[in-house]
């Protein structure tokens, strides 16, 4: 592999954003000109990905070193970055319309290009303290992100409670770094993993787990998570929730990879806490009337999914489980990118305040929006794990992965994210149902059109869930070297 590609991969998006913004200020009656821009960087992006996926299925994985910074594509990277450019252009397309004309569109874009950017530079760092600064970027623009509708109080208080309780997570990685280093000599990944057990090392683990943890949702961590949700921008919703959130599992992995060696008890830490949050996180989706809160809840439960099928490949050893946690990360970004596209739609379409969207005001909006409404039950469905849907076929790889492990432990585990898997569906089928009364409300009685740029990213996301419903092994080209990356993170063949 070329390797100055993964530096082109990173740099396109990251060059690209303050091009959008100065040319937004300087041409502030064009801003048309920041959205084709913005896709224009995007589709240089992709170029340069598919040569990364090209190469990457040749030669393997491969390494840059700039200076100090060291960047490593391998399976991992790969697929965060497919991820994290499908849904940024998806959201970018959509948000052609559905923020027009609203005040500082040309920093919208350039903050959405950064984030990609970003999130790709995380999933390629080699190093834990360049981890930790690209999480800290990311970080950073989502949070402008979060707040962009600063005029609203609501927004304001959601930005600020999502940079407190990030800024505090990015503490404790810091001081887990500091130990590290202090114990190791080094911030490189595989030296640390090189390192003999000690208790300081075990003491930075649970420190990561927690610094990280804030961004991932893990349960109690997750307060920051209905706020931000529910005030960002429909499209960074989706991106919060499609993305985000996969991003900082991907950094947790890195770093409890390099200290795999301390202690034999992660695959458990992950199996647990993935438990936890299915639990947790349908209980309060259950109670919820505002639509983005409920699917930002409902992230939770399926972080679990994750979680549980990456617990096991550690616990196991066999990639089987986390073949099948990357493949729920992926179809989570579809779905949920798709949910909260469809859902932000419908808000376009029934408010124009930026007011929240509740479960009264979709009723009959399937009447006046058929495509709209099917392609949100479609989400909704896949989320909820119905056949044929892309989230029935991750769930099942992840469940036959835990009972091939014959551990009656991990069996009882299955069982338990099965029955959550069903609970689910209490407060998605409502929604669903909602969407196809008879008797329209209101808001849909009076809303207005929704744009074709706003439909296209919901055709081609419901597609794909589909396609990948049924032919799951499209992808394993992205699924398969992921998994053997993290096993080989947490000392396998």
């Amino acid at each position: 592999m070329d390797t100055s590609l993964p530096l082109w991969l990173i740099g396109i998006p990251l060059a690209a954003s303050p091009v959008v913004y100065l040319t937004g200020r300087l041409l502030l009656a064009r801003p048309v000109i920041c959205r084709w821009l913005t896709l224009a960087g995007l589709a240089a992006a992709w170029i340069v990905f598919a040569q990364v996926a090209s190469s990457f299925s040749v030669e393997g994985d491969a390494e840059r070193l700039i200076g100090m910074v060291a960047l490593r594509v391998d399976g991992l990277s790969l697929l965060l970055a497919g991820v994290a450019l499908t849904l940024g252009t998806l959201v970018t397309l959509y948000s052609y319309h559905y923020m027009a004309g609203e005040t500082g569109e040309e920093k919208y874009y350039a903050l959405l290009i950064t984030l990609i950017g970003t999130m790709i530079g995380l999933g390629c760092a080699a190093d834990i303290f360049n981890l930790w600064v690209w999480f800290e970027a990311m970080t950073i623009s989502t949070y402008l992100l979060v707040a962009f509708y600063r005029q609203q109080p609501a927004s304001l208080e959601a930005g600020v409670k999502y940079l407190v309780q990030s800024a505090t997570g990015s503490v404790f990685v810091l001081l887990a770094i500091a130990l590290v280093l202090a114990q190791t000599g080094t911030l490189d990944l595989d030296a640390i993993r090189a390192a003999s057990p000690s208790l300081p090392l075990l003491a930075a683990g649970a420190l990561f787990v927690i610094g990280f943890g804030v961004k991932i949702a893990l349960v109690p961590l997750h307060t920051w998570l209905p706020d931000a949700h529910g005030q960002a921008p429909s499209g960074i919703s989706a991106m919060l929730s499609g993305v985000v959130i996969e991003a900082g599992l991907v950094a947790l992995l890195r770093a409890l990879g390099a200290l795999a060696g301390v202690t034999l008890s992660w695959g458990w830490l992950l199996i647990g806490f993935g438990l936890v949050n299915m639990l947790v996180g349908n209980l309060l989706a259950l109670r919820q009337q505002q639509v983005k809160r409920l699917l930002a809840f409902s992230s939770l439960s399926h972080v679990g999914y994750m979680l549980l099928g990456l617990g096991i490949a550690v616990y196991s050893g066999q990639p089987d489980g986390a073949q099948g946690g990357f493949f729920h990360l992926l179809n989570h970004g579809l779905m949920k990118g798709l949910a909260f596209l469809a859902a932000g739609a419908l808000l376009y379409a029934l408010h124009s305040d930026h007011a929240p969207l509740y479960l009264a005001d979709l009723s009959g909006a399937a009447r006046r929006y058929p495509l709209v409404a099917l392609a949100f039950s479609a989400a909704l469905l896949g989320l909820g794990g119905l056949p044929p849907l892309a989230g029935f076929m991750s769930k099942w790889q992840i469940f036959v992965a835990g009972v091939d492990t014959q551990d009656v432990a991990i069996t009882l585990a299955v069982a338990f994210a099965a029955l959550n898997s069903v609970l689910s569906l209490a407060y998605y089928v409502p929604l669903v149902n909602a969407l196809y009364r008879q008797k329209t409300s209101a808001p849909v009685e009076r809303g207005r059109a929704i744009p074709v740029t706003m439909k296209l990213p919901l055709v081609l996301l419901m597609i794909a869930m589909v396609v990948l419903g049924l032919l799951p092994t499209l992808v394993n080209w992205l699924t398969e070297p992921a998994a053997a990356a993290m096993i080989r993170l947490f000392g396998g063949v």
